[in-house]
């Protein structure tokens, strides 16, 4: 069993982390970034797939990795049907969800079917998801979109959200199903969740079209305006999807997917990425309040988590608006190469056994 290594993979947005623990203990790590013009030729993102699973099994060989030591390969999940949170073994039913993006798409999907992919090419390797992006804990009151022909829906980074409040929860020894948190994930897409006593209640769509803009998300738009452009003429279907997703954002607004990019023209005096940049933590900010009265101000802290939540420019504006809530905490970057390794070796240690996805 000590030989045994776990390869975790993680696709996001604007990035591709892999890396390879033996047993519990990381001996590798990697954060692939993908900049707008490496990504800019594929239409969708189930395209990217050869072009992301190559680069992860480059970095792997350049690094010296025995990959025929791997037993388990976790992707992070996708957007396959509303689940329970936990491990999802790959099987035949998730790959066709992932491949048809029938139910959305997002950098995610790959996850699940390149881990099954190289799997398939090593001997007695498995392929896993844990905690998809589409773990719904949403109260049925929270559903409602104002109209019968929308509903909301719980698309969030619950991967890394649950790892950060698990970790909040063990750093002042309170179990998490005992504690109110609010958990906001500053990545390429932005996600703020309530946690009410270890269940996400209520969380916005941080794909396709809710909460604040992100790098390269639109976040919520006025839905008049909307309506007006879809019909405008100028505009296809794929277009408009691209202002939301991919071309929103810090894109439209400034050209770049890259947050540390903008922080840096701050520094050197750019107003334009100031304001921006104020609107952004604005838009966080307002959100954690709304999910303050979710949680009818019973809030124990508001945590931090993401690439963004480096920026101290941009969390110190958010602090200045949130701080009379609850406590602020930061954990800059993500747990999430942890979390998805984690989830493998207790497979591979027969502590959990992984669900089977229908």
């Amino acid at each position: 069993m000590e030989e045994q290594r776990i390869l975790a993979i993680n696709p996001g947005s604007t990035s591709t982390k892999i890396a390879v623990y033996q047993g519990s203990k990381s001996i590798f790590l990697k954060n692939i970034k993908h900049s707008a013009e490496d990504l800019q030729p594929f239409k969708g993102v189930v395209d990217q797939f050869s072009f992301r699973k190559e680069i992860i099994l480059k970095e792997l060989k350049d690094a010296e990795i025995r990959i025929d030591l791997i037993t388990a390969i976790v992707g992070r999940g996708g957007l396959v049907k509303p689940i329970e949170s936990g491990v999802y073994e790959v099987n035949e039913a998730m790959i066709t969800d992932l491949h048809e993006s029938k139910l959305g798409e997002h950098a995610s999907n790959l996850g699940g079917l390149i881990a099954h992919d190289i799997a398939q090419t090593l001997k007695g390797a498995r392929a896993f998801i844990a905690d998809p992006v589409v773990v719904d804990e949403m109260e049925d009151v929270a559903r409602y979109a104002g109209h019968p022909e929308f509903v909301r829906h719980s698309i969030f980074h619950a991967l890394n959200q649950k790892a950060i409040a698990r970790k909040y929860a063990k750093s002042v020894d309170k179990p998490y199903n005992e504690l109110n948190l609010i958990v906001a994930h500053l990545g390429g897409g932005i996600s703020v969740g309530a946690h009410r006593k270890g269940r996400v209640i209520d969380v916005n769509n941080a794909l396709d079209g809710e909460g604040p803009f992100s790098p390269e998300r639109a976040g919520t738009l006025p839905c008049g305006q909307v309506a007006k452009l879809c019909f405008s003429g100028k505009y296809t279907h794929e277009e408009v999807k691209k202002m939301i997703v991919g071309g929103g954002g810090f894109v439209s607004y400034l050209g770049t997917n890259d947050a540390y990019e903008v922080e840096m023209r701050i520094k050197a005096g750019d107003k334009e990425s100031k304001k921006i940049h104020d609107a952004i933590a604005y838009q966080i900010a307002k959100e954690v309040g709304s999910l303050n009265v979710v949680l009818k101000g019973k809030v124990d802290a508001i945590l931090f988590t993401g690439g963004m939540a480096y920026d101290k420019i941009l969390i110190d504006y958010i602090k200045e608006m949130i701080s009379f809530i609850a406590p602020v905490i930061v954990y800059p970057g993500e747990d999430e190469m942890e979390a998805l390794a984690m989830n493998g070796y207790m497979v591979l240690q027969g502590e959990v056994e992984p669900s089977i996805y229908k």
